[in-house]
């Protein structure tokens, strides 16, 4: 499923209003992380509960799309407890570093738990740090992953553009969210499951209900397929497309930064003299 070329509409000045903005949604952002860091005692287990085990086919999936070239310096965004960076490494071996990112504190501990019973802290580090704006250089990355995160931030198309930004010219970002299959009879029984079955089972098992709730609202106001393609073409990114999983239960997202023209070389071989 490809979606549309898309000009990038050019950023406007910063005004009172945006630095408004700009707080509500660092705002935003921190109440997400204190949400998850609630739950992170049972993130994994629920994870694994709620979807049947199907996220962990949804995680190799993803990694069987990562570039084929080797030696990848990789970077998960939203990476929680590491779940998602660990199995790329585990169904990719050509990674030769990557670093999960995660405003989650306590996430982020369960998470270093985990890379250090893996032996696993000389390949993979994790950082604490906002998605929207993150602490790395320009082309720091041959892919960008983010596994049901993107959703849960306050600026999308905030998140994207730094997303291309960090990544290197023909690099790749795959997103892995959850979406809404297209079949009616099976959209009413996935929506009648995270309205009412998912929320009685997290607050049972994570002791916060609210959380649980924010999922099922958070995967009902989401873009997805080609809508969410879209996005995704209007920052910058090349030969987007979907693939959907689960009779559309979760869809894997990928897109390509494009290569760097080489403008100085034509311009030299332009500019010969007689």
């Amino acid at each position: 499923m490809e979606a549309k070329s898309h000009t990038v509409p050019k950023k406007e000045p910063a005004n009172i209003s945006q630095i408004s903005a700009d707080e509500s949604t660092a705002a935003q952002q921190r109440d997400n992380a204190r949400m998850f860091d609630r739950i992170a005692h049972r993130y994994d287990f629920l994870n694994r509960l709620l979807s049947l085990r199907c996220d962990v086919t949804w995680r190799r999936r993803m990694a069987e799309c990562l570039p084929s070239t080797k030696n990848l310096h990789i970077l998960d965004v939203a990476t929680g407890t590491a779940d998602s960076l660990l199995s790329l490494v585990q169904h990719c071996d050509r990674i030769e570093l990557g670093v999960g990112l995660d405003m989650a504190e306590r996430m982020l501990r369960m998470g270093q738990a985990k890379l250090q019973e893996g032996g696993q802290c000389k390949k993979l580090s994790l950082v604490r740090a906002d998605g929207v704006t993150m602490p790395f250089e320009g082309a720091s990355f041959d892919a960008v992953t983010i596994a049901f995160g993107i959703r849960n931030f306050a600026d999308t198309i905030g998140g994207l553009r730094e997303f291309h930004r960090v990544l290197k010219p023909g690099g790749r970002l795959l997103v892995l969210e959850f979406s809404l299959p297209t079949n009616s009879f099976l959209r009413r029984c996935y929506l009648a499951y995270f309205r009412c079955v998912m929320p009685v089972i997290g607050r049972l098992l994570s002791g916060d209900a609210a959380a649980y709730r924010y999922l099922n609202r958070s995967v009902e106001n989401f873009p997805y397929g080609s809508e969410f393609c879209e996005l995704i073409v209007a920052v910058g990114f090349a030969d987007v497309h979907a693939h959907p999983l689960t009779l559309g239960v979760a869809t894997i997202y990928q897109g390509q930064k494009e290569p760097a023209s080489d403008v100085s070389q034509l311009n030299t071989e332009g500019d010969g003299t007689d």
